[in-house]
């Protein structure tokens, strides 16, 4: 048994009276008294431990804390665990790792202890601070509901948070560690408006409407910290593939600004919804932007003056322009077109964010803010604008960064030539929060010059102009035919993150099994090969020869599987080989493990091109018992990957057997069955024919699940009724209208996939042979 408290943001008046409001501080002096066979840690160090007995004469142990620094309420924190610690000290802060004793005993903390002094001198230094309390803790806990959490002195995270199994070599596991860390560390050690006390002083926002403050700007400084304790991690690509694209993609959903007023959010948010990733991802990608037009050296010189200044009282992100205007207006290398707060709330005030839209006839650009064309109606008019930074190249040459201060501008410097070869790219590095919508002639260039050598454009503005087409083409703004002809170059790209934006553009995952059904599959099958062979090959034989190479290839670790799966899914033999000759060296020698980064569609394709003795082989594995966790996750996916019926069908009745499986993995069963092609119709006569029992393990979720999946491969009414007569017979009449309307959406939906397949389709047709 552990005790361990997370009171951000409005727990600590469950735990103690007190005012649980940001701006309001206090000294704490905490003592604990507990079992003597646990210890006890707080925020701060302990001073104090004595023995007392209760009225049964049971002793235990009370452990008393020095008074802390003055902080918020939710940053206080205990936790009483029989845990042990690694420890050492850096520049006189004690740091001490705390978790399970077996983990501590083999190292698996170890890694976390090297990184963490490293990050938090480099965050002193940036900023010019030192750290004002004498101990930090950071606990793994087995179970948590944050990935980490800051509190000042003693932080806790999950245990896949912090710990690195030391036969674990590969730097994505790494990465993900010094990424968590560095992003606690980041409040701690300096960052922003929290925790800190430095030479006795202490700044806190005024309240949680400014949190994006806090997180965005940890986050910032997290990708910094991360790739200065690994360097080997590229901190442009990575930042832009794991918080830039996917906040974008969120974002043009989302109605609500990074900054809300404090009444809007007392009036209708849930506190706890502001810890989403508007305030995380949008926050960082803001900072980033904000860094990057002011140059890191100003940025950090206005942080550190703000810090120095809002010692000992309150601040919100208006006291913070005011800092960075200050240093703007000292100096007089970077000039502004308007001051810091007009820039920077045309940014944290304001829904969503703009799309520009490059002419380069006339060298004029315009910028709207970036909807879903298709669902909403074409007389909502938005005026929304935004004062956007624009880094620019033209044929391969950095240019000078311009302004758009208005909804539209002419910059007679981006004017063409009738030269094909004479091109633009807007954004460069993907500096700015917003997307590129190019011309027609503009794409038709940069189209041209990635056919001839995709290394003219940097990588990440390769990545960011296949992410911006496609999302442009998900929103109406341009056709699909315009995001595929800027695929044709891709034999010549090396580059796997910019291969995974593709192929999940062009492969979504949940669409896998339902594509196979269309004519577009062997003609995505021909075009797609042709121009993954050379990428695939450099890969597979690292795999074949020597995996232990790729320690160092962060994204190989987190992209190589997507790749591979798809190879294996479009039928490219030598990846279907490749699968069976690992897993069958697997099942001559168990000791031989398939590396990891490919383990999951390895042990899929080896079940599916193999047999029923394959199948009994995972099942063999599944029932091991040192299997790990992860291990069981991956064989419980491979054995749906069959391709015999007989063998699923088996697969479901083993699902619902108590002693075979826990419960809550025959859910996950079904799951996998029915999203494979030959898969849905087998779990789907299952899950009917079996009702009575299922309903009462799983009810209505497993309903939805099994339905969102069935609910792909709806193209009739003929279809649609057979599943609405299942339903009907089962459900609740208020929950039969919700299902109809699930089941019309999905119709609806399946036709609008169909006719853009069917374009899809016939733009293969055209070009398969190019």
């Amino acid at each position: 048994m552990l005790i361990a408290s997370q009171m951000e943001p409005t727990y600590a008046r469950r735990v103690y009276p007190c005012f649980d409001e940001p701006a309001m501080k206090a000294t704490f002096n905490i003592r604990i008294v507990h079992d003597p066979s646990y210890v006890a840690l707080s925020n701060m160090p302990a001073i104090d431990v004595s023995e007392v007995k209760d009225e049964n004469g049971s002793l235990w142990t009370v452990t008393t804390f020095n008074t802390s620094l003055k902080m918020s309420t939710y940053l206080t924190a205990f936790v009483i665990c029989d845990f042990d610690y690694i420890t050492r000290t850096e520049r006189g802060n004690e740091i001490r790792i705390w978790a399970r004793k077996e983990a501590v005993k083999n190292g698996y903390v170890d890694y976390a202890l090297n990184i963490t002094g490293q990050i938090f001198s480099f965050l002193e230094d940036i900023l010019n601070v030192s750290y004002p309390l004498p101990k930090t803790d950071l606990v793994a806990l087995p179970d948590f509901g944050a990935g980490g959490m800051e509190n000042w002195g003693l932080m806790i995270f999950q245990e896949a948070s912090l710990m690195n199994l030391p036969s674990d070599e590969f730097t994505s596991r790494k990465a993900m560690i010094a990424l968590v860390v560095s992003h606690e560390l980041g409040h701690q050690a300096c960052i922003f408006f929290f925790l800190f006390k430095w030479f006795g002083n202490l700044v806190t926002m005024n309240w949680w409407n400014d949190l994006w403050l806090n997180e965005g700007l940890a986050s910032y400084f997290e990708y910094l910290g991360a790739t200065f304790v690994e360097p080997k991690l590229s901190l442009d690509k990575i930042f832009y593939a794991h918080v830039v694209q996917p906040v974008l993609r969120e974002d043009s959903e989302i109605v609500r600004s990074l900054s809300e007023s404090e009444d809007k959010i007392k009036g209708s948010f849930s506190l706890m919804s502001l810890f989403d990733n508007i305030t995380y991802s949008k926050g960082a990608s803001i900072t980033w932007m904000l860094s990057g037009f002011l140059t890191e050296k100003l940025f950090i010189r206005a942080l550190t003056s703000y810090l120095k200044e809002f010692s000992f009282s309150n601040a919100n992100q208006d006291d913070l322009w005011t800092h960075i205007q200050m240093v703007i207006d000292a100096q007089d290398e970077v000039q502004l077109p308007a001051s810091v707060k007009q820039i920077m709330d045309s940014w944290t005030c304001q829904n969503g964010f703009p799309v520009l839209t490059l002419n380069l006839t006339t060298g004029t650009i315009r910028q709207e803010q970036f909807f879903n064309k298709k669902n909403r109606k074409s007389t909502d008019s938005y005026n929304n604008t935004w004062i956007i930074p624009i880094s620019w190249m033209r044929n391969g040459s950095s240019q000078p960064l311009t302004w758009l201060d208005k909804s539209s501008k002419m910059f007679p410097e981006m004017q063409v030539s009738e030269s094909d070869y004479d091109w633009i790219l807007l954004n460069v590095n993907l500096s700015g929060y917003y997307r590129v919508n190019y011309d027609q002639l503009s794409l038709k260039r940069l189209a041209r010059l990635l056919e001839n050598g995709p290394k003219a454009i940097p990588a990440v503005s390769r990545f960011q102009l296949i992410d911006d087409v496609f999302a442009l083409t998900d929103f109406g703004y341009v056709p699909i035919e315009t995001a595929l002809e800027l695929t044709k170059y891709l034999a010549k790209e090396d580059e796997l993150f910019i291969w995974n934006v593709v192929l999940l553009n062009l492969i979504p995952d949940n669409l896998e099994s339902t594509l196979k059904n269309y004519e577009v599959y062997p003609l995505l099958k021909k075009y797609l090969l042709k121009r993954m062979l050379p990428i695939y090959h450099y890969y597979a034989g690292f795999i074949r020869q020597n995996v232990d190479a790729l320690e160092d290839d962060y994204f190989a670790q987190v992209y190589l599987e997507k790749l591979l799966a798809t190879a294996c899914w479009l039928g490219l033999q030598d990846c279907l080989d490749l699968s069976s000759e690992l897993y069958a060296k697997w099942m001559d020698n168990p000791e031989h493990k398939i590396p990891f980064l490919i383990r999951r569609t390895v042990c899929c394709y080896g079940v599916a091109v193999g047999s029923e003795k394959e199948w009994n082989f995972a099942w063999k594995m599944y029932n091991h018992t040192d299997s790990v966790e992860e291990d069981e996750d991956i064989l419980l996916y491979a054995m749906s990957c069959a391709k015999e019926p007989w063998l699923l069908y088996r697969y479901l009745q083993y699902g619902l057997s108590d002693t075979l499986f826990s419960s809550n993995c025959t859910s996950a069963i079904i799951s996998h069955v029915v999203t494979k092609d030959i898969g849905h119709r087998i779990a789907w006569e299952f899950v009917t024919e079996n009702w009575p029992i299922l309903s009462q393990g799983y009810g209505q979720e497993l309903l939805h699940d099994v339905l969102k999946v069935m609910g792909r491969f709806v193209k009739t009414d003929v279809q649609i009724q057979e599943l609405q007569v299942f339903y009907n017979a089962t459900l609740e009449d208020d929950e039969r209208e919700a299902i109809t309307l699930l089941l019309e959406s999905a119709k609806l939906e399946n036709i609008e996939r169909r006719k853009l397949l069917i374009k899809v389709a016939s733009w293969l047709e055209k070009n398969v042979d190019d």
